[in-house]
């Protein structure tokens, strides 16, 4: 699998990720294990994992088959923190001693002593943007994250972060996880082009749309998909419209003149857009074989072309050029 350069750090991720967020609630520690030895096999490094995802045993499980299956030196350990769990529900936190604290609590999970990408994982429009950077410093300096960044943050937050980040001299932003697939291509409209600007890679998540792109959804909801679990349905839900169902069918005629799976079709598609690394999370080891299937798929210009029509997004004042 191809090494790409994460923006303009000295870091290089796969050109496809491992996520985890099913990991500890629908992928138990067994089929994770055979995951990540397949996706290291196949030449992957990059594994996205946050402190939120299943209230923190994504990270344990995460920490165990690092432990026990593979060598940690080859992997690329991203984690995101600025989500808290309260009483009253899930709170955005990216004050500096949730960070810190958060990050402390990623690392006794994983059992390491650092990751290599500590990422904001939304926006905090109750701290200051000074503060939120502080922590990343300080999370550089101590040595407990070799890089930083953002995500899921709009272009000015990021220009913000970015622009504080380079001013203290001894960190840069490296990454921006953003969703980006052929059913959300939002972040065209001003994030892609910012992180160019800032010298920050992008780590795409969703890049299936969701599972949809898959082509699972086209005539049912199928019993053991992502879409009719309970804590899954709302985040499936909003890509089973009319607008997803003709860029599915788009996909699905492409994919059936090549020969090859959509799910092929969707990630070799990204794979056309500059991101460093195009983050896929499997639920089980068949899955994530399937998603490794696409890394040698080259599309023809003009399925690139056709795909990028039925795909493109409104783009109005100011971003229109």
């Amino acid at each position: 699998m191809e090494l790409r350069q994460l923006g303009s750090t000295g870091l290089h991720v796969s050109a496809l990720g491992l996520g985890t967020l099913t990991w500890g609630r629908d992928t138990d520690e067994l089929d994770a294990a055979e995951q990540i030895k397949s996706f290291v096999e196949a030449g992957g490094s990059l594994v996205d994992t946050a402190a939120h995802y299943a209230d923190g045993d994504s990270e344990s499980v995460l920490g165990h088959v690092l432990a026990n299956d593979v060598d940690r030196s080859d992997v690329v350990v991203c984690t995101k923190a600025g989500l808290r769990r309260t009483r009253a529900g899930t709170v955005v936190d990216a004050s500096r001693a949730s960070l810190l604290d958060s990050l402390d609590e990623s690392l006794r999970r994983l059992g390491t002593d650092h990751v290599d990408l500590f990422l904001v994982q939304a926006p905090d429009p109750r701290t200051p943007a000074a503060e939120t950077v502080s922590a990343l410093r300080r999370a550089v300096d101590s040595g407990r994250a070799r890089y930083v960044g953002l995500s899921n943050h709009p272009g000015w937050r990021t220009a913000q972060v970015g622009t504080l980040l380079a001013a203290s001299g001894d960190a840069e932003l490296a990454a921006v996880e953003v969703e980006y697939s052929l059913l959300e291509r939002g972040v065209e409209r001003e994030v892609l082009d910012c992180a160019d600007g800032l010298g920050a890679g992008v780590l795409a998540w969703s890049p299936l749309g969701r599972g949809v792109l898959t082509g699972k959804y086209r005539d049912s909801l199928p019993a053991d998909s992502r879409g009719a679990s309970p804590h899954l349905a709302g985040f499936i839900e909003p890509y089973l419209d009319r607008r997803s169902s003709s860029i599915v069918q788009a996909v699905a005629t492409a994919a059936d003149g090549l020969g090859r799976e959509p799910l092929e079709v969707a990630l070799a598609w990204l794979g056309t857009r500059g991101v460093a690394s195009a983050i896929v999370g499997a639920r089980t080891p068949g899955q994530l074989r399937a998603s490794l299937a696409a890394a040698d798929l080259v599309l023809p210009h003009a399925v690139v072309g056709a795909l990028d029509e039925v795909s493109a997004p409104s783009l109005g004042y100011p971003e229109y050029r």
